[in-house]
């Protein structure tokens, strides 16, 4: 069997079969000839299917360790076609510590459906474990979190949820599947925001699906092909390519990550540190390159944004570029505050997305940001 480098390098198809290129074409057609009726290429319009957009499913697929993959406009559209597996009366438990857009998605849109929502901190295994109810169907976490970077137990998630013969979904974006794989430990369907460390270049948005589940197959390509959110080919072809320096890039993120989270764990106006280096999981093999961290003082956040040079201050993560953010009016606006404080995202919190720089130059970027 392949090594995951082996695969990012050459995809679910090294050359084009017909031409041999090694790069995968951008099969930029809306639509395609049927030889005669009752006949197909395989191929008919690509809302519904596109040859490049194939490759990139199947990529996904081997990568997660799964049997499908389906590929979306966005991160949000994945997440809303996975959405479309419930009815109205179904109760889900979802991580409280997330990403604002899943909250507003889920709270504000498919609530207002029926589906019922439980915003819980799931990395407390018994806390989790009450929150059950008669009519929950599913457990959907992040973990690592966004932004605190809380690690929630896939394995002992998709036990209890399977007992119940509910689902188990897994939003692998932070890690990504080079650093962990939560189909191998239960999770029905993986999530990816592949904007973020898949594409890797902060140049095209987005999401993906991964998941092993015959009965589910049919359902999550239909809400695609109906609601219309399919990736287009050249979008694409932009994520395969970020996928070919996959392992390279997250070995540098985490490489980069750690020594900037033990610099920052030093400094006398950082309070806190969070990263999930520091405590590792034995479900991942590695830790990438996020880091958050609460200031001392909150009047020093709008300082160190604008003293910053190297780092920029924008929405996003995991391209080559480092990238910093304000959680509290950017990434997590959309949670009710109150929501938002229980989390721990509060008007001290910064969250360092580490690209593939010098160290020592994002260190010394930092120290003059943070200088009286």
């Amino acid at each position: 069997m392949k090594k995951l480098d082996t695969i990012c390098v050459h995809t679910a198809r090294p050359f084009d079969p017909v031409t041999g290129a090694i790069s995968t074409p951008i099969y930029q057609s809306a639509t395609f000839r049927h030889p005669r009726l009752g006949e197909s290429t395989g191929f008919d319009y690509s809302r519904a299917i596109n040859p490049t957009r194939s490759v990139l499913e199947e990529t996904i697929a081997l990568l997660e360790g799964a049997k499908y993959g389906l590929a979306f406009a966005t991160g949000m559209g994945a997440i809303s076609c996975v959405a479309k597996l419930f009815n109205q009366g179904d109760h889900i438990i979802v991580s409280e510590d997330l990403y604002g857009g899943t909250y507003r998605l889920l709270e504000g849109y498919y609530a207002k459906y029926g589906v019922e929502f439980g915003f819980i901190d799931t990395s407390d295994f018994a806390k989790l474990s009450a929150s059950l109810k008669p009519n929950t169907k599913a457990l959907f976490i992040e973990t690592p979190s966004n932004p605190m970077m809380k690690i929630t137990d896939i394995a002992a998630c998709a036990k209890l949820i399977h007992d119940r013969n509910g689902i188990l979904i897994v939003d692998n974006t932070f890690l990504t599947p080079y650093f962990q794989n939560p189909i191998a430990l239960g999770a029905d369907i993986v999530l990816h925001s592949a904007s973020k460390y898949l594409s890797g270049h902060n140049d095209t948005v987005a999401g993906l699906i991964a998941h092993s589940r015959d009965d589910l197959d049919f359902e999550l390509r239909e809400a695609q092909k109906s609601e219309g959110a399919s990736l287009s080919a050249l979008d694409s072809w932009l994520v395969l390519r970020g996928i070919k320096t996959l392992s390279v890039r997250m070995e540098r993120h985490q490489s980069n990550g750690a020594a900037i989270a033990k610099w920052l764990s030093a400094h006398p106006k950082i309070e806190r540190v969070f990263y999930c280096g520091f405590t590792p999981h034995p479900q991942s093999r590695g830790s990438a390159g996020m880091v958050s961290f609460y200031l001392k003082d909150p009047a020093m956040a709008p300082k160190v944004l604008e003293r910053l040079k190297l780092i920029l201050f924008a929405e996003s993560l995991g391209g080559v570029e480092s990238l910093i953010t304000y959680p509290l009016v950017q990434t997590h606006g959309a949670i009710p505050e109150a929501m938002r404080l229980s989390a721990g995202v509060n008007d001290r919190l910064l969250r360092l997305s580490i690209g593939i720089e010098d160290k020592d130059d994002l260190i010394a970027d930092l120290n003059q940001a943070l200088a009286p």
